[in-house]
């Protein structure tokens, strides 16, 4: 059981983190921080486990939670992290951490001199159709991995206020990468086992709003064992509900191999994974099912056991946080090779 503080009211996720928290079973004193009184006063008011709430910061870290989960802006998030990890705290970051990977890099260090967790917010590893997906790639059921695909799609810019700092490069340091590409390259790591080793890119603003970061953009990838992918994210979508929680999706994701591949929708309406594979020659196509529970959480079911095992590996060092900050590191490093490669008309490579 732990002491958990969460950091920033204003983002765009914060609501659906304190439902999370508020359902956990880990957490047994759930604290606020955020500048603005009224944020205060209506997670107060609107979360029955919220028993404390502050404005002023140094209060809130001297108040010593177990665990901080952190939500500022993305300029100065990495520099809340470090803050924490060095009175002590435990982090778990909204994603990418930091506007830059050298400001995530700074989050990682101080989690490391502290020997304290740093943890990312990729709770799509804790969906069974990628934990389902993990399993088959690695017990070799498709064979060599020789390519990978991935396709987020979502609601057009004008559906997610164009003014929102999420479009301001300065603040936010990019755009539909940096905000929902990156779960899909961590997917890509996370069920093939490998890291990106380069990249080729484009990106683009072809929404038409006065944004300064890229609203759509298409990756090409090379991973550790040589097999190459892609990525094609884009707020494009014309028919949507406004806002961040709840807005359409096209989604896809395969995973081809030498005797057969996976492939699912992540946010499809249905939970189905298409396994194919010669190794099975009685079926050698079936689909994998799973029922969710229904679970006011963040991610669901499964987005509370994400954050729950988090909370339970800064208690044991026998269980290891699900996504760390070394994964948003390497996220953030393809990223800005990304926008490099995508300036130079070269391909970037990732190994130092």
């Amino acid at each position: 059981m732990a002491h958990v503080t969460l950091y920033g009211l204003a983002h765009p996720h914060a609501n659906a983190h304190l439902k999370t928290l508020g359902l956990s079973d880990q957490v047994d004193k759930l604290t606020v921080f955020d500048p603005d009184t009224e944020l205060v006063s209506k997670a107060s008011t609107e979360h029955p486990k919220v028993t404390d709430g502050y404005s002023d910061l140094d209060e809130a870290i001297v108040r010593g939670p177990d665990v901080g989960v952190t939500c500022f802006r993305n300029d100065l998030n990495a520099d809340l992290c470090v803050r924490l990890l060095n009175a002590g705290i435990h982090v778990i970051s909204e994603k990418p951490v930091g506007a830059t990977a050298a400001a995530v890099r700074r989050a990682v260090d101080a989690a490391s001199a502290k020997r304290l967790r740093l943890g990312v917010m990729y709770q799509n590893r804790f969906h069974p159709l990628s934990q389902e997906a993990r399993r088959v790639v690695l017990s070799g059921e498709i064979g060599r991995v020789t390519g990978c695909e991935a396709r987020l799609i979502t609601s057009q810019v004008q559906f997610r206020d164009p003014d929102h700092w999420l479009f301001k490069k300065e603040v936010a340091g990019g755009g539909i990468l940096s905000w929902l590409g990156c779960h899909y390259l961590d997917l890509l790591r996370y069920v093939t086992g490998e890291e990106i080793t380069d990249v080729s890119a484009m990106v683009a603003t072809l929404s038409g709003e006065a944004i300064d970061v890229e609203d759509v953009a298409t990756l090409s990838l090379r991973f550790s064992s040589g097999f190459l992918g892609s990525l094609h994210a884009g707020y494009q979508l014309a028919l949507s509900k406004s806002g961040y929680m709840g807005p359409n999706y096209e989604t896809y994701i395969s995973i081809r191999g030498t005797e057969g591949r996976v492939v699912w929708e992540p946010s499809g309406s249905e939970s189905k994974l298409l396994v194919e594979s010669t190794w099975q020659s009685a079926a050698p196509s079936r689909e994998v099912s799973f029922s969710l529970s229904s679970v006011d959480a963040y991610g669901g079911a499964y987005g509370l056991a994400f954050v729950d095992q988090f909370i339970v590996s800064t208690q044991s060092n026998e269980v290891e946080p699900a996504a760390t900050g070394l994964d948003a590191l390497r996220i953030a490093e393809v990223i800005e090779g990304a926008y490099s490669s995508s300036e130079t008309g070269q391909q970037v490579s990732l190994v130092s």
